[in-house]
């Protein structure tokens, strides 16, 4: 016989079990298994947006909806375009994106990109900064705590800022170590990046406002194809594309501990934590999935 205290407790640790079981199942194809979503973001309403690598459009999938609709649509353009990195920016209404155009007839492949705004709600276009350069790759962003956006362009090796309220950014950083730069977030008022070239993860200080060299993070495990990063309850949440897995990295001076927290995916390259919730992509199967947001 259990105690009334004991029953309580096996009821509550079997609820949980289902709740995560149920949890864990959460998937949403995006358009349909090519669409290649390769970053995701959540809005403040739980509205997730999803960018696709393989169509010039921008997904929204309304809460409480279980298919996608096409949100921001760039095919009237005359070139070919397609999305990377994402982003939902309540405090200014906007919806950021990385607007890819790959150059015809080059080999290999080079790319002009842009930094494009959009409303968070309506999806009409607010902002178009071309990256400067003949080949870029504008990957991913964030807002840091000034409020103005950092911008990953992954080819070049640079970290561009845009100030709040301005219609052009201005070069960050431009350092070698940051070859292959992909993921980028704050985490406890710090910014971190990662190379999805080269499997590294750096802290970038700043002094005065201006960026310093990129300091080296040693992690305690094997990483491969670090690409979408965020943070969230003091810990960097990373999608590992090449080794089909959904990371924690939890920062200790200038060393990081890993923990594996799902494996087995086909290329996840995107990672959004929303409330009690870690959203992330699954580009090969066109599809966003969710499992709960680990708390400690």
């Amino acid at each position: 016989m259990f105690s009334p205290f004991a029953r309580r407790v096996v009821a509550a640790a079997a609820l949980a079990t289902c709740s995560l079981s149920a949890f864990a199942a959460t998937e949403i194809l995006i358009g349909d298994a090519k669409s290649q979503p390769e970053s995701m973001a959540v809005g403040p309403d739980g509205t997730v947006y999803a960018g696709s690598a393989s169509s010039p459009f921008i997904y929204r999938v309304k809460p409480g909806a279980t298919t996608a609709e096409k949100f921001v649509d760039v095919s009237a353009e005359p070139a070919v375009n397609y999305f990377l990195g994402v982003l939902t920016d309540p405090a200014t209404n906007t919806l950021w994106a990385c607007q890819q155009t790959p150059v015809p007839d080059t080999k290999p492949v080079q790319r002009h990109t842009a930094l494009r705004g959009f409303d968070l709600k309506t999806g009409a276009p607010k902002l178009r900064w071309n990256l400067p350069g003949d080949n870029t790759v504008c990957n991913d962003m964030v807002v840091g705590p000034d409020k103005a956006l950092y911008i990953s362009d992954t080819v070049p090796g640079r970290i561009y800022r845009l100030a709040p309220g301005a219609q052009t950014a201005e070069l960050f950083s431009d350092n070698r170590l940051l070859s292959g730069i992909d993921g980028i977030t704050f985490l406890d008022g710090t910014l971190y990046v990662n190379s999805v070239v080269f499997n590294k993860l750096y802290r970038i200080p700043v002094t005065a406002g201006k960026a310093g060299a990129p300091e080296d993070i040693w992690m305690d495990a094997p990483v491969k194809g670090l690409d979408g990063m965020r943070a969230a309850n003091g810990k960097l949440f990373v999608a590992e594309n090449g080794s089909g897995k959904i990371t924690q990295l939890e920062i200790n001076g200038d060393r990081a501990h890993v923990t594996v927290l799902k494996d087995g995916l086909k290329t996840p390259t995107g990672v959004e934590p929303a409330g009690d919730t870690l959203w992330f992509t699954e580009r090969s199967t066109g599809k966003v999935m969710s499992m709960p947001l680990p708390s400690l």
